[in-house]
């Protein structure tokens, strides 16, 4: 019986489905960059899997992960918008204020879409919607402790990356 974990397997799946889950996502995306990422990642996480998934079953469980790397992206791209200043308020705040929230919100911005990821997503979820460790846990299919991992690198990065938090 084949197994997804033999090399000479994986490399077949690879080379027939590749292209095909890029087009699907890169359709989704829009993307050409975020598209080779979720294709790749999704790859990794069939490698990762290997054990537990049938050759057979190989497409259908790159196009369920890619598609779900795909809405986990829009998901935080929503989150971001939802909660993204309007730029008509009008405010008493001094423009120097302005000015710095505005820099500091960019730099903010930079840092969490530099982060790898699954702690970028672990730490919106978790500050912006809310979600307990043990929610965010299970949506993601790991343990509490990974996500507390998660979110402990993702705080680390981002007060070593930014002054003042």
């Amino acid at each position: 019986m084949k197994n997804v974990c033999e090399e000479q397997v994986f490399s077949s799946i690879f080379k027939t489905n590749s292209k095909t889950v890029f087009n699907y996502i890169y359709y989704k995306f829009g993307n050409e960059e975020k598209a080779h990422d979720a294709v790749q990642e999704a790859f990794v996480k069939l490698w990762e899997n290997c054990a537990n998934v049938m050759p057979e079953k190989a497409k259908s469980y790159l196009y369920t992960v890619a598609n779900n790397l795909y809405l986990n992206v829009i998901k935080a791209e929503k989150v971001r918008l939802k909660y993204a200043k309007p730029t008509l308020e009008i405010s008493n705040e001094s423009p120097e204020f302005l000015l710095e929230e505005k820099e500091y919100q960019q730099k903010l911005d930079k840092v969490l879409n530099n982060l790898p990821e699954n702690q970028r997503t672990t730490f919106l979820l978790n500050r912006i919607d809310g979600k307990k460790y043990a929610e965010i846990a299970e949506m993601e299919g790991v343990s509490v402790k990974a996500i507390e991992k998660r979110m402990h690198l993702a705080l680390k990065t981002l007060r070593e990356q930014i002054d003042g938090i």
